[in-house]
């Protein structure tokens, strides 16, 4: 399995942006995928993820009612639609794949099982 994130780039305060993670080597029935934020000089936080088991979607306080996960299957794609950016948005942005079907899973950076390389996300005036 692999993980293409994509969609990073520079914007102001109070824009967008859409990330991009595909994921190829299998199918998006299996996995659960997640967005994660490695901000300079903090740990690697979990954003959100999409559980294709139940449909689930999880998001961190952090980023809540701004930003929204989505996917397509015909794709094989997950976005992650990203409103209202802050300042403290910027961090190199990764996307992560867990086995949606095993026995139990976390959404943690010991939890994934496949990880893309990131994409940088700077939210600067």
């Amino acid at each position: 399995v692999q993980l293409q994130a994509s969609g990073g780039g520079t914007v102001q305060p109070g824009g967008s942006l859409r990330l991009s993670c595909a994921l190829s080597g299998s199918t998006l029935e299996h996995w659960a995928v997640g967005w994660f934020r490695q901000a300079p000089g903090k740990e690697r936080e979990g954003l959100s993820y999409i559980n294709p088991v139940d449909g689930s979607t999880y998001y961190s306080d952090s980023v809540k009612g701004r930003f929204t996960i989505s996917k397509d299957n015909a794709e094989n794609t997950v976005y992650l639609e990203m409103n209202s950016l802050k300042p403290e948005d910027t961090g190199v942005y990764s996307c992560a794949a867990v086995n949606a079907w095993g026995s139990s899973w976390s959404f943690s950076t010991y939890g994934m099982d496949y990880w893309g390389k990131g994409t940088q996300v700077t939210v600067s005036s």
